[in-house]
């Protein structure tokens, strides 16, 4: 006769904590995700492999990785978990009044730009919503690393997400200061930079980024060196200023420096526009209600800006 297992109460947070794991493959990044402890993430699982009897994880000091039986288990309950977590946002969506934690994960910025100026608002409008932006530079994978939605410049979105523009193009701008190009002179074309001090800018990842220009068709990337390396946009502009050499920078940054003479653009017409910032979520589940009343407020501030 084959063993009977009937759905429990504590089953779905069963079955939310293996799916977790399997997703982090870490029983630290399931708590995180979960927000509970990685002892109560350790007591669930075992429990849960009691119950059926089977070992779903191979585990060492190093490594979790799925056994077989936990694999079959893992593809077999992801759809059904994420539709019973649907089923309850679309439920929990009736309330008058909206509530819950949505998890954004933007890059620096991103969240400068675009949330920055709604954030007071929105908490003000809907107080029992609570938002946990986390400030990344790499790529996140957001459904594994447990967000709602992420900003990103719209060539970095991943192609199965649901993206929705949020600024038009984005211009970079190559700027230094009036002393450093009084004594160093102004490139005029980007090979040039390799005979000056350039700002250099660190991804999250460690890797340097190669500057990137265009002109009539013709592109040009430059591995530029110099003296200083930032992983902090708003530094470099800051460097700049202070003379110590060439930043290249998305220019809403430097707006201020340049209008006020701090700053000067050098090697313009090479610089290109990129596509603009997205905020994006996987097209596949239910949308927060949370998460939609965010939009919102930002397309209505982008509304009102455009009309002022």
């Amino acid at each position: 006769m084959k063993n009977s297992h009937q759905l429990k109460g504590g089953d779905l947070f069963a079955y939310t904590v293996f799916l977790a794991i399997a997703t982090h493959r870490s029983f630290r990044g399931a708590a995180t995700e979960l927000n509970i402890t990685a002892s109560a993430v350790s007591h669930s699982l075992k429990t849960f492999e009691q119950r059926l009897g089977v070992r779903l994880f191979n585990r060492t000091t190093r490594s979790v990785s799925l056994t077989e039986a936990g694999e079959r288990l893992a593809a077999k309950l992801r759809p059904a978990v994420s539709a019973i977590e649907e089923a309850i946002q679309e439920v929990d969506d009736l309330r008058e009044t909206p509530s819950g934690t949505l998890r954004i994960n933007a890059s620096e910025g991103a969240i400068r730009l675009i949330l920055r100026p709604i954030l007071a608002r929105f908490l003000r409008t809907y107080p029992q919503i609570h938002l946990d932006i986390v400030s990344d530079g790499r790529l996140s994978n957001i459904v594994a690393d447990g967000f709602d939605a992420g900003i990103r410049l719209a060539e970095a979105v991943p192609q199965d997400m649901i993206a929705i523009p949020l600024t038009g193009n984005i211009h970079f701008a190559a700027v230094a200061s009036p002393e450093y190009l009084t004594v160093r002179g102004r490139p005029t074309t980007p090979q040039d930079l390799h005979n000056h001090d350039c700002i250099r800018f660190r991804f999250e990842s460690g890797a340097i980024y190669n500057w990137e220009f265009e002109r009539h068709g013709n592109v040009e990337t430059i591995n530029v060196t110099g003296p200083l390396t930032l992983s902090d946009q708003p530094l470099m502009v800051d460097a700049a200023i202070d003379g110590i050499g060439i930043a290249f920078v998305p220019d809403h940054l430097a707006t201020d420096a340049l209008r006020d003479g701090r700053l000067e653009r050098v090697l313009e017409d090479w610089c290109p526009p990129f596509p603009g910032l997205c905020l994006y979520y996987p097209g596949h589940r239910h949308i927060p209600l949370a998460l939609r009343l965010l939009i919102t407020t930002i397309k209505d501030r982008q509304s009102l800006g455009r009309r002022s």
